[in-house]
């Protein structure tokens, strides 16, 4: 989950890590009392959007008054950055910024191990300023049983061409930041800019976090975070009833057991939608588990069918700990729901193997129910509901 600036400097103060006051607004009245109650000679309004380039976009402004934060923020609301629209703003201190400086913590899976980065040329592209100057980012790779200590933050502010000084007060700050990292069980946090002000105090002025959403079973508090409205509703629904669910853009419905059957099933569909006219490709990533029940089944079904996208549905499982019994009840139990609710089915591909494939087939078979079709094969289930998905 990307947090929000406000979110992630919120985060950042309760770690220790030095930040300026922040109040957010959601109209342009908010903002003139948010930089009144701020009461400093400079605010800067700052557009709050989970994407980049929001300086290029105007989405962040200076105001030297509380009548023209106001102003700003009516400028900034509404606003479209990157196809994300502006609906709230965040009313900020502004800063005496002497240098800007970069720093991030990430996750580098394929060393499996944490990397530190960092630049003394902050408040830039950071991809670019890697491709254009390489020798101006570090690269520090982390143990993260060893973690990140005032000596090694240190050392990484030494090799980012920071005198003794600088790196003196730095080092502090990278190890708070490396403990928000840490203990919030981040997959990045990043400072962009790090900036030092006139009087010599290093202050993050800008943040990015994203927290792993796997770890979130550790922090409760990290509910409050997520942000409903921005959120797709069939991703809350599917998170309400506990399904390991993810929106995509096709119209092929898809349900398996196991992310990585349903991942291959994913290629699958794609690779048949080819051939047709329309292209018809994955419209979900669901995984029902190896455990599910009838009832996971059903609320699977439920959800995908509510995508006004899907025009078909394939139901691919290979029998293990889910007895395909269980799967061929739970479809039977999802079309009764469904003709509960007034909802009309739509066609339903499915193909059966393994634990009591022949039993999950006969329950298919004697329920008879409309619009859905057996096919035997992986590739042969793909093709045909690719197939109902362009006629639809």
């Amino acid at each position: 989950m990307d947090l929000y600036e406000y979110q992630a400097r919120d985060v950042f103060e309760s770690h220790g890590v030095p930040v300026l006051r922040g109040i957010t607004a959601t109209t342009p009245d908010e903002a003139k009392q948010a930089a009144a109650d701020l009461g400093t000679p400079v605010v800067v309004v700052k557009a709050q959007v989970k994407t980049g380039g929001r300086g290029k976009a105007g989405g962040v402004k200076v105001a030297k008054s509380a009548d023209e934060a106001a102003e700003k923020a009516e400028q900034i609301l509404g606003l479209d950055i990157k196809g994300h629209v502006v609906k709230k703003v965040m009313i900020a201190e502004g800063a005496d910024i002497a240098e800007e400086y970069y720093f991030s913590i990430l996750l580098d899976r394929a060393e499996r191990r944490y990397l530190v980065m960092c630049s003394k040329e902050g408040g830039v592209e950071i991809e670019q300023l890697a491709v254009e100057r390489p020798e101006a980012l570090v690269r520090e790779p982390i143990d993260p049983v060893a973690g990140l200590d005032e000596a090694k933050a240190r050392e990484i502010a030494t090799k980012a061409g920071f005198d003794d000084a600088d790196a003196d007060k730095l080092a502090p700050v990278f190890v708070k930041l490396y403990e928000v990292y840490t203990a919030e069980d981040a997959s990045l946090v990043e400072v962009n800019p790090l900036v030092k002000t006139g009087a010599g105090d290093i202050i993050a002025l800008d943040g990015k976090v994203t927290l792993d959403d796997n770890a979130r079973f550790r922090h409760p508090d990290h509910e409050a975070l997520v942000d409903i409205d921005a959120t797709d509703p069939l991703e809350l629904k599917a998170k309400k009833l506990d399904l390991n669910y993810v929106k995509l853009d096709g119209n092929v419905g898809v349900i398996g057991n196991g992310a990585g059957l349903v991942m291959s099933t994913l290629d699958v569909v794609a690779y048949a939608g080819e051939e047709f006219p329309g292209k018809p490709s994955p419209a979900n990533f669901l995984d029902i588990g190896g455990g599910a029940n009838a009832e996971v089944m059903a609320n699977g079904l439920d959800v995908i069918i509510g995508d006004e996208q899907v025009k078909s549905v394939f139901v691919n499982v290979f029998g293990g700990i889910t007895a395909c019994d269980a799967v061929a009840n739970g479809i039977v139990k999802a079309f009764e729901i469904l003709k509960a609710n007034g909802t009309e089915p739509k066609p339903l591909v499915v193909r059966l193997d393994g634990n009591n494939a022949d039993l999950g087939r006969k329950i298919l078979d004697e329920a008879n129910l409309p619009g859905l079709e057996r096919v035997d094969t992986m590739d042969g289930a793909a093709r045909r509901a690719a197939e109902l998905a362009d006629q639809a």
